[in-house]
């Protein structure tokens, strides 16, 4: 009797290892014995959250990646990139399907990238592109379009023949070439001098607020600031405010953040560059999730870039210029933020 039960327990182990072997790859069996698909893994390492939007990004590409049947692990390099390429060697130990990138410094990840693809895992750069590294997806807004937008929007503010003075973010950044570039062409177009240019390393705002201190002889010749990004013409309005210039200096930044738009409303701020990061994020995810499916991305805001050594795939969105005029349009009736917020300060003028 013993025998005829050991002959049947090794006839369903064998049966077990046959139907094991012939499992799908990247699938597994439940209590059941039905097939289910192991979740995607995805690997999001950010520069830092010192930017307000960050935040946001982070929120809606988690969410809408756990829509499509993906967890995201999230880190933060707090501005580091030797802890960014930690990071991202801990999310190539960990088996990931893809890593998403804010990167620190746009010409320090190359030998990273090309540790995680000879890993098999697919690399999306999100919002900062990584020079001269083979990456799956380059997603972003059109950053010369942002620089555009600011100078053209100080031109028609009175500023041709007149003085400008540049606040921007960190070089290490490669957007902010790209912003700059296309400022400082429009610029020189229309006969406007560029009294100076400087660069908060790491987007540290307060170094911005600083160079306002102890460059008072430049900034009193200046009629506008264009400002790296709203956190920093934040700090500039403040510098400015304490020196009884605000709102007599033009002043510009990017990311439409609710103090800016705040500051548009009261008249401190000349305009924001508005990037719908609701999108940014939405669309990021379902990319990470196609390439973890060894999908194609496809759509019409798929392009063609040479980032240095490789052609790639750019994704790239429309950012949208938002001043007093247009503030309710864009920034309330699409909700990214409340009419109540905006006029917080100034509910005379609320509509």
């Amino acid at each position: 009797m013993k025998r005829v039960r050991k002959i049947k327990w090794i006839a369903v182990i064998c049966l077990a290892l046959v139907f094991t072997s012939c499992s799908v790859p990247g699938s597994k069996k439940n209590i059941s014995g039905t097939e289910t698909e192991e979740k995607i893994k995805i690997g999001m390492s950010f520069d830092s959250f010192v930017i307000e939007r960050w935040q946001r990004d982070k929120d809606v590409f988690v969410s809408a990646a756990k829509e499509l049947g993906a967890e995201v692990n999230v880190q933060n390099a707090n501005g580091e990139i030797a802890e960014q390429k930690r990071q991202i060697d801990y999310f190539i130990e960990k088996d990931m399907d893809v890593i998403v990138i804010i990167c620190n410094d746009s010409n320090g990840l190359r030998d990273s990238v090309e540790k995680a693809k000879a890993a098999g895992i697919k690399v999306i750069a999100y919002d900062r592109l990584i020079n001269d590294a083979e990456i799956d997806l380059y997603i972003s807004f059109d950053n010369a379009k942002v620089g555009g937008m600011m100078a053209n929007t100080l031109l028609e503010n009175g500023l041709a023949d007149g003085n400008v003075l540049m606040l921007g973010g960190s070089l290490s950044d490669n957007n902010v070439s790209l912003v700059e570039g296309e400022f400082k062409k429009i610029m020189k177009e229309n006969d406007v001098k560029v009294l100076e240019s400087f660069h908060a390393g790491n987007w540290l705002a307060e170094l911005a607020a600083d160079y306002i201190y102890s460059h008072m002889s430049v900034v009193s010749k200046a009629d506008a600031i264009m400002c790296g990004n709203d956190d920093i013409a934040s700090r500039v309005v403040r510098a400015l405010a304490e020196k009884r210039m605000a709102g007599r200096v033009l002043v510009t930044g990017q990311d439409a953040d609710l103090e800016a738009c705040q500051r548009i409303v009261e008249g401190t701020q000349l305009m924001t560059v508005y990037k719908p990061v609701e999108k940014l994020a939405q669309r990021a995810a379902e990319c990470a999730v196609a390439l973890a499916k060894e999908e194609k991305i496809t759509g019409k805001d798929v392009k063609g870039l040479n980032n240095g050594e490789y052609r790639i795939s750019y994704v790239a969105l429309e950012p949208v210029c938002v001043t007093k005029e247009n503030i309710n349009e864009i920034i309330i009736n699409s909700g990214f933020h409340l009419k109540e917020e905006v006029y917080l300060n100034m509910p005379e003028k609320m509509p």
